[in-house]
């Protein structure tokens, strides 16, 4: 068996001021900076759930400062 199917744990998706994801056991406070993104379920639910809403994977300030130039 793969240690995903051994894995049991109830993982939450966590989003941080750059609005980028990651998953985190759900028993565990946060990290520092990181707050719940709303997803809970098995580390393949939460990894699909991040693939789904994280489609462009450049931190917020980096969009912001890209679409304040001009071409």
């Amino acid at each position: 068996m793969s240690e995903e199917h051994d894995d049991t744990t109830t993982y939450k998706v966590v989003v941080n001021h750059e609005e980028q994801y990651s998953i985190w056991p759900e028993y565990r406070d946060n990290p520092l900076g990181w707050r719940d993104a709303g997803k809970s379920g098995t580390k393949s639910e939460c990894l699909d759930h991040i693939a789904t809403v994280w489609t462009d994977m450049r931190p917020l300030s980096l969009r912001k400062q890209m679409e304040g130039k001009t071409s």
